[in-house]
């Protein structure tokens, strides 16, 4: 095997990625090393190189060059030890997730809510995030990547590694939803349906046995492709017509649903948001997944009157992104929908800006090493 490989690295923030050279990563003892197959480019991504790091206060700046690719998933190449339950030859995904492993957060096994939190290959939030990044320097958008066994999911025949790009946003709708309690037969409105986000929430909503699904979106286009995952289960609502929880209510009979997840992203509006928290039945949760950067003009008083809660969820665990795995190997999530569109490494500037143009959620872009 080579001693070098090719990796698209950031040299400084607002520029173009640049493709490198970089020494081929060894794993350690709790590692494993796999040739990267597919990355997902997350839509954020322009704006984390552009805008966000280092600008942003709880997003501090990365030091540079580094390497960037958030969801990648390959072929194990080589085990830090054999006994890891792991082969040379899985096909798996990559949870990015980094944590300081000694925290009391890490100790209770709740890695998200590490104070040094971080995500291979993208950003971290806490001042222990370099070390981190040092530690695991490479990512999806290199030839081949390093990272610990515990992150590792495995992939079914069912799924393929362009499918398992998209587990990042695909598990943060997931564990949102085990968050708000959904239970098969349950009802569920998600806020941004259309959406990169939404559209997983709504496959993983009928994976796990929603009766009802409601969505909002303003492209009816877009609504109406949501809609043909399940026409008689999914029902969209285009927003700027009447108030959501007219529509909710008036079609649930007056109860409304039990669970509401918000996946709106920076720059819209809170009204539908808080018509979606006035669509929950009494005893629902809202769950906010997405990056609504506004403030909410909740009152607590029909909070508690309702015995409403509210709860944020920011990533999901590498045991969550089995359980997807396990859903689609049953036929349960059906992941069919995606349209992908591929770029090669070299390409990789040319496949961030491809995310601003793309078809909703539908749209599956990826880097191929």
């Amino acid at each position: 095997m080579s001693t070098t490989m090719r990796a698209a690295r950031l040299h400084q923030m607002g520029t173009p990625f640049r493709i490198d050279d970089m020494p081929m990563p060894e794993p350690g003892p709790q590692d494993v090393q796999l040739e990267v197959k597919a990355c997902g480019v997350v839509p954020n991504l322009r704006n984390v190189i552009t805008t966000y790091t280092g600008k942003h206060p709880s997003l501090p700046a990365r030091q540079l060059p580094a390497a960037y690719g958030l969801d990648a998933t390959g072929v194990i190449t080589k085990l830090g030890q054999a006994d890891q339950g792991l082969s040379v030859g899985d096909r798996v995904y990559v949870n990015p997730v980094l944590s300081c492993g000694g925290c009391e957060a890490c100790r209770r096994g709740v890695r998200s809510e590490c104070p040094n939190f971080t995500f291979q290959g993208y950003f971290g939030f806490g001042p222990g995030s370099q070390a981190l990044f040092d530690a695991y320097p490479t990512a999806g958008f290199c030839e081949y990547m390093v990272t610990p066994a515990a992150n590792i999911v495995r992939l079914p025949p069912a799924v393929s590694f362009e499918q398992g790009a998209r587990f990042g946003y695909l598990g943060t709708a997931y564990a949102a939803l085990r968050k708000s309690g959904l239970v098969p037969g349950g009802t569920v409105l998600i806020d941004g349906i259309t959406g990169t986000l939404g559209v997983g929430a709504a496959l993983l909503a009928l994976a796990m046995g929603a009766s009802r699904v409601f969505g909002t979106g303003r492209n009816e286009a877009l609504l109406e492709e949501v809609k043909a995952l399940a026409p008689s289960r999914v029902q969209p609502i285009r927003l700027g017509q009447r108030a959501v929880n007219e529509v909710v209510m008036e079609a649930s009979g007056g109860l409304g649903v039990d669970a509401y997840l918000g996946a709106l992203g920076p720059g819209a509006p809170v009204d539908s948001t808080l018509q979606g928290l006035l669509s929950l039945r009494r005893g629902g949760s809202a769950v906010g997944m997405g990056a609504l950067a506004a403030t909410l003009p909740i009152d607590p008083l029909v909070i508690m009157r309702r015995q409403l809660s509210y709860a944020g969820s920011l990533w999901f665990s590498t045991s969550e992104g089995q359980d997807m795995a396990a859903m689609a190997a049953a036929g349960t999530l059906d992941l069919s929908s995606f349209r992908h569109e591929r770029f090669a490494l070299t390409d990789v500037n040319q496949a961030v800006e491809a995310t601003q143009s793309r078809h909703g959620g539908f749209t599956n872009i990826v880097v191929t090493p």
